[in-house]
């Protein structure tokens, strides 16, 4: 699972870099506005990643909502803005058959997120199979526990029950009033209340566990977000594929909008897993396409840093 987080978080730092490079080149024929917003969009990616590492590893917190989410949905925010600016960049005249593509895939991507997303936990064989368990009830009778004293001395009921006399013969002592005995003074530690006392090792600390609390309403929130922007990257990614279909600056497009299915593909699995596989901890095999969806972002702002490179210094040599 360490490996897993260390690989996409150096994958996603190579990505943020290349693209920010791309940002600052004026050589860059996509329009550098485009790179601006897929650099932030891997970047905060890249600190969401870490944010929630550090939740799951440190604090070993499974949260429903991590600070790390708040960086995810900036991400994906700025990613689809800049796939979406490439995507209007260029006039869409897609064939009969292209469309027939486009409207399958966004059909499929959108059954299946909704299905993922509304799936419920299943309920363990054991807790089907086992009756109820009925609690018992024990009915507490004042009257047995009272009993008569005499001063501060309680008797038992079959010293109460016989006369003076048959007590002499038994060789049983009288009744003498007692002095109260002093109620023992409570230590500290017993009066202490659970806030005060110091958190068990291994449990998160309590300004953790309170920004758990703080963010947990917002569950709903964040999970029809993601529906949506997963739904929203898919089709994007299906529209680049089918806008850069040919041409030289092709290549870059579909590595961008193969990093975007990845992305995709990344978080659907992880929902089914995380609801429909109990017990279930980051770093399964599918969790893969996370760290491909950083490299295949690299790999595209590196192929449009140098396509764009060659084409300016070919431009350069014309003139001259």
């Amino acid at each position: 699972m360490i490996c897993t987080y260390i690989f996409e978080m150096v994958a996603f730092l190579s990505a943020a870099s290349l693209c920010f490079r791309n940002w600052r080149s004026s050589q860059i024929v996509s329009g550098r506005t485009v790179w601006l917003y897929l650099g932030l969009g891997t970047l905060f990616y890249l600190l969401g990643t870490f944010g929630f590492g550090v939740w799951e590893l440190v604090f070993n917190v499974d949260p429903l909502v991590s600070p790390g989410d708040l960086f995810y949905i900036a991400s994906y925010i700025c990613l689809g803005c800049g796939m979406g600016l490439a995507v209007t960049s260029r006039r869409l005249n897609l064939e009969l058959w292209q469309w027939g593509v486009f409207a399958a895939i966004a059909a499929i991507g959108v059954i299946l997120a909704f299905w993922v997303y509304n799936l419920e936990e299943p309920v363990a064989e054991e807790a089907m199979l086992s009756p109820p368990v009925i609690e018992e009830v024990s009915y507490y009778t004042p009257a047995l526990d009272v009993l008569p004293t005499l001063g501060a001395v309680q008797a038992p009921i079959e010293m109460l029950l016989l006369s003076p006399t048959d007590r002499t013969e038994l060789g049983t002592p009288s009744l003498v009033q007692a002095s109260p005995q002093p109620s023992p003074t409570p230590s500290p530690d017993a009066t202490s209340s659970p806030e005060s006392l110091p958190p068990s090792e291994g449990s998160p600390p309590g300004w953790v566990v309170s920004l758990e609390n703080l963010l947990e309403p917002l569950e709903s929130i964040v999970n029809i977000f993601y529906v949506i922007v997963d739904i929203g990257l898919l089709i994007v990614a299906t529209a680049l594929l089918l806008a850069f279909w040919g041409g030289r600056f092709a290549q870059s497009w579909r590595m961008i909008a193969a990093a975007a299915v990845c992305l995709y593909i990344a978080d659907i699995y992880t929902v089914y897993a995380d609801t429909a596989i109990p017990d279930y901890q980051s770093g399964a095999f599918l969790e893969v396409f996370y760290i491909f969806s950083g490299v295949l972002f690299g790999i595209g702002a590196a192929l449009e840093y140098s396509t764009s490179s060659s084409r300016s210094r070919r431009g350069s040599r014309r003139r001259a």
